[in-house]
């Protein structure tokens, strides 16, 4: 795949493979291919996506074109009001997008030079067959739960399918690159601010910045290392904000962090279900796939 894009044709889809499209330039919505043009993916009703509530759910959903109404789609029907795990044909997966391969096992040079998260993971896919078993059988239960923007979105269900790694921990960040993109990016204009001496000095805040630079220097050196550069002055700024940006986007991929368990898909089932009956705390001695690294 390229490093700045992984754009494929039709011609090149295989039964497992994980795909996306972008509905916007922040936002993509991510599927498993499962051949015959079918596509199983998980979304939340009414056509938000998101669901966050804010003004960002209209940004979005203006960029979806509708294929319910008036004029629905002749092999899929209205799906605007559909919730959860659903099935569609690529056509309307896409929605007038283009069509990207999301990779796996990626090395980590090819991870860190990617600008945007939700592309790849540094993690292997599990055999198409395996992948296609799981989305087949949380399509048939609606079982990945609630969507979540944050927690429990499409990306997510695509990641489960492909590795059936979930994040279990008490501190729950999903597994959704985009996602982690979306928080990285927020942390390095946080740090820039303080780096560039914006906002109060006080002696706590100067100890917090402190700590930061050294956060800065230490995502530098790794992507230096990387890219085989060293940067200066301003370029040096630029470069370690960068670096932090995606340094933080790293150590939250599904492939190197270590609250992630490997869960049988019969038993995720069980666990939404216990979830939504707030009884999860009942299966906890049954099982170990709820302990926390």
């Amino acid at each position: 795949m390229g490093l700045l894009s992984n754009k494929i044709s039709r011609d090149d889809l295989k039964p497992g493979d994980h795909i996306y499209s972008w509905r916007s330039y922040i936002y993509s919505h991510h599927g498993i291919y499962i051949g015959d043009g079918k596509v199983i993916h998980f979304t939340r009703g009414g056509g938000l996506e998101i669901g966050t509530g804010t003004f960002l759910d209209n940004i979005i959903v203006s960029s979806v074109p509708n294929h319910g109404g008036d004029n629905p789609c002749s092999n899929c029907g209205d799906q605007s009001n559909l919730d959860g795990v659903i099935t569609s044909c690529l056509d309307c997966f896409l929605s007038g997008g283009n069509l990207y391969l999301f990779e796996y096992n990626v090395s980590k040079a090819i991870f860190l030079a990617k600008h945007r998260g939700g592309t790849c993971t540094t993690a292997p896919s599990d055999p198409s067959e395996e992948v296609i078993s799981r989305a087949k059988f949380l399509l048939a239960r609606n079982g990945f739960g609630h969507y979540d923007l944050l927690e429990n979105n499409c990306e997510d269900f695509a990641i489960y399918c492909k590795t059936g790694l979930l994040v279990l921990s008490i501190t729950k960040l999903g597994t959704s690159g985009q996602v982690n993109s979306f928080c990285a990016a927020g942390g390095v204009v946080s740090l820039t601010l303080k780096v560039l001496g914006v906002g109060k000095s006080g002696g706590q805040a100067a100890s917090v910045a402190a700590s930061q630079a050294s956060m800065v220097s230490a995502a530098s050196n790794v992507l230096s290392s990387t890219i085989g550069c060293v940067a200066t002055g301003v370029g040096a700024l630029a470069l370690t904000g960068y670096g932090n940006y995606c340094i933080g986007r790293f150590v939250y991929d599904v492939g190197v962090r270590k609250d992630v368990r490997k869960v049988p898909v019969e038993e995720l089932v069980v666990i939404v279900e216990a979830m939504k009956g707030g009884k999860l705390d009942n299966i906890n001695n049954n099982t170990n796939i709820c302990k926390t690294a």
